[in-house]
């Protein structure tokens, strides 16, 4: 059996999921609602504060799906109640960010400045101190939504390994070269 399928999912105190007939999901909380279309075949039954997923056969795509569908409701859930958070942080000389409304403008070294039309559900933010890198902090309940945004914002300037300038996320490790040798 799935180790990630059968365990329970709890329920906070302040989250409320319903499974309609067709086997769609929603789930409400503080921080918005999400819905999720579940596969026919998967069952999705509460049981005293708590959500349980199961599957009715043994076949190899039911056991796919057991665990998928589990970790699917986990992260709504998570995300209507307490939410998930992104940290990027632009590491260059002149690199900047700015946000006006939903849009997000970024100086990353170029002959041009980048424009970056975020979705309404992504909430973002932009911190430049000085003396420190710019940091962009990105907030959404939907952590599908939310790692899509930050990894697009990522690809305009990925991090190069000689001086390692570029967006990368905050504690990410980057593997850095050795340059040239100095000639004799």
């Amino acid at each position: 059996m799935s180790r990630i399928g059968k365990l329970p999912i709890t329920l906070p105190a302040n989250v409320a999921v319903t499974v309609e007939q067709d086997n769609s999901v929603t789930v409400k909380g503080p921080k918005g609602s999400l819905s999720l279309l579940v596969d026919r075949d998967i069952n999705i039954s509460q049981a005293e504060g708590s959500v349980v997923v199961t599957r009715p056969t043994e076949q190899k795509r039911h056991k796919a799906m057991h665990g998928l569908y589990r970790s699917l409701l986990n992260n709504m859930i998570m995300g209507v109640s307490t939410g998930f958070r992104e940290q990027l942080e632009l590491v260059g000389v002149g690199f900047k960010a700015t946000i006006t409304g939903s849009t997000l403008e970024l100086a990353l070294g170029y002959s041009h400045n980048i424009f970056l039309a975020l979705p309404p559900e992504v909430k973002a933010t932009a911190v430049t101190e000085k003396g420190k890198a710019p940091l962009i902090t990105l907030e959404c309940n939907d952590k599908q939504l939310l790692g899509q945004v930050a990894a697009k914002i990522r690809s305009l300037r990925k991090v190069e390994p000689y001086k390692g300038k570029g967006i990368r996320f905050v504690g990410e490790e980057i593997r850095r070269k050795a340059g040239k040798t100095a000639s004799k």
